[in-house]
């Protein structure tokens, strides 16, 4: 069974998302799941860090990698296949876009494309047709990444906001590990 890295960044209010297409995905595949340290500590309206930490590592079976030593060796060390990062925030895309590596996540996203490892985003931001629309750009031409594809969540309130179909995290994942883009991106 090949296994995939699950990374989770802070947009709380999508973990439920998250959460089940983690289940999902855990049917599937062997799972190293890794969270930011912002996603691993913080107690939101939508719930207590510690219990988001016990329903990831349950669902897993293992603990979760938090810290950047911990997850540098993701990619050299071949522990995953593919990382998925879901949700992937606009702060999260602008790091990766360019090159801050300063959490787990961005740690084990860039030690996995160092080795040419598919990383698929599950983005879920306000700012996506604003200010992070240009660091999408540079991630959409970056080599071995892929998105899942992305709607507008709310174009009347929330005109640059869009979250991604987390439905379709699965097919896309499938899609990555064949170097393939699921289209539409933008639905």
């Amino acid at each position: 069974m090949r296994t995939i890295a699950f990374a989770m960044c802070g947009s709380f209010c999508t973990f439920e998302k998250a959460l089940e297409q983690l289940r999902v995905l855990r049917g599937m595949y062997e799972v190293l799941p890794v969270m930011s340290e912002t996603a691993y500590s913080t107690d939101t309206r939508f719930g207590t860090a510690v219990s988001f930490r016990e329903r990831v590592e349950e669902i897993c079976g293992r603990e979760i990698v938090h810290t950047i030593p911990a997850a540098e060796p993701i990619g050299p060390k071949r522990l995953a296949e593919a990382v998925v990062v879901a949700p992937c925030t606009g702060n999260t895309a602008a790091k990766l876009a360019n090159a801050v590596t300063d959490t787990a996540v961005t740690m084990a996203v860039k030690s996995a494309l160092r080795v040419g490892t598919p990383v698929v985003l599950c983005l879920a931001t306000n700012d996506a047709l604003g200010a992070s629309f240009k660091n999408i750009g540079l991630l959409m031409n970056t080599k071995h990444v892929f998105f899942v594809p992305l709607r507008q969540d709310d174009p009347l309130q929330k005109p640059n906001s869009l979250v991604a179909d987390f439905s379709l995290l699965p097919e896309t994942l499938d899609a990555a590990f064949q170097n393939r883009q699921v289209q539409p991106v933008l639905r």
